[in-house]
């Protein structure tokens, strides 16, 4: 079993091997001998490339929540995700080229970019946590699902920036955020429209059936048939 420190080393390894070498290049077998660790440590820590992209998405979670500014709890709910979406990107300042890597890694690779996508879900499930945005069941997979579509939107600006005061990454994520309020209220439109929907399909089940007499019982009605005059 590896230690947490082989973990952390081997992690390190890939991370530093990302920024110089494209994903794909990356193999378990380079990371391990890089690391200097035995393939059998580097299968105990991590059997795919995908569990230590895993591993660095948890380590930029952990870093963006441990840094959550307690500040923010009276402001609006869109600033303080600004503010949890903006510490996260300083968060993986430190790992920029390995950022751009899996960025490009992404864009060539579909299906690859569909298990980053499920990584990057999780993690923005968090960062709505973190921002103190109360979603849960269907819609804060929806939520998280248009967060992390937004959010390598604003990745991809950000790659390509150099000023450290960052406008252009800002000025994208506010655009993002703004187009997310809205589908947030189509989606709040919706789940209001579904509720009333289903509460009268209860209060409809719920009614108490009305029978059908048949044709042997007693309606309440006279019967008429034997009074009539004959031949008519």
């Amino acid at each position: 079993m590896a230690t947490a420190k082989t973990r952390q080393k081997i992690l390190q390894t890939f991370l530093d091997l990302l920024s110089e070498h494209p994903y794909e290049d990356v193999s378990l077998p380079m990371i391990a001998a890089a690391a200097k660790v035995k393939l059998s440590d580097m299968r105990s820590a991590f059997a795919s490339k995908l569990q230590l992209v895993a591993a660095f998405t948890e380590k930029i979670d952990t870093a963006v929540l441990d840094g959550v500014d307690e500040d923010m709890g009276d402001q609006p709910p869109r600033d303080r995700l600004f503010d949890v979406l903006m510490t996260r990107i300083d968060v993986l300042a430190a790992h920029k080229e390995a950022v751009r890597a899996l960025h490009v890694a992404a864009r060539h690779d579909p299906a690859l970019a569909l298990d980053f996508n499920r990584l990057e879900v999780r993690s923005q499930k968090w960062m709505l946590i973190a921002a103190g945005i109360d979603v849960s069941g269907v819609k804060a997979t929806i939520v998280a699902q248009g967060l992390a579509v937004a959010f390598a939107r604003v990745v991809g600006v950000w790659l390509e920036e150099d000023d450290e005061g960052m406008p252009r990454t800002m000025a994208r994520l506010d655009k993002e955020l703004d187009k997310g309020g809205s589908f947030m209220k189509r989606l709040n439109g919706l789940e209001r429209a579904a509720k009333g929907v289903r509460s009268l399909l209860k209060r409809i089940s719920d009614r108490p059936a009305r029978r059908r007499p048949r044709a042997d019982e007693d309606d309440g009605e006279p019967d008429l048939s034997d009074k009539a005059p004959a031949g008519a």
